[in-house]
């Protein structure tokens, strides 16, 4: 049985890191034009997203944790219930 405080931690902690990463990658000159406008782009699909915004970065950062929870939710009541299924068999 997956417990749902520790595995939904560890995907915040992963969403996290993974988030700031490709914040800071928004901002390092290793693409070419059109791959840092796509970057940009794909970042404004957040809702109330601005380049250059710390409230933005931190708004993303606060919509991360709650998807990184759903998420952590829905794989633990996946888990945990095929397990039951199949101790039941």
């Amino acid at each position: 049985m997956l417990s749902l405080k520790r595995y939904g931690w560890l995907c915040v902690l992963g969403g996290e890191i993974a988030y700031w990463a490709c914040v800071l990658g928004g901002y390092l000159p290793w693409r070419t034009q059109r791959g840092v406008e796509l970057h940009h782009a794909l970042f404004e699909t957040i809702p109330g997203f601005v380049w250059g915004s710390w409230l933005s970065y931190f708004w993303g950062a606060a919509l991360v944790f709650v998807f990184a929870w759903v998420f952590a939710w829905y794989m633990v009541w996946m888990h945990n219930t095929s397990l039951e299924s199949s101790e039941n068999r």
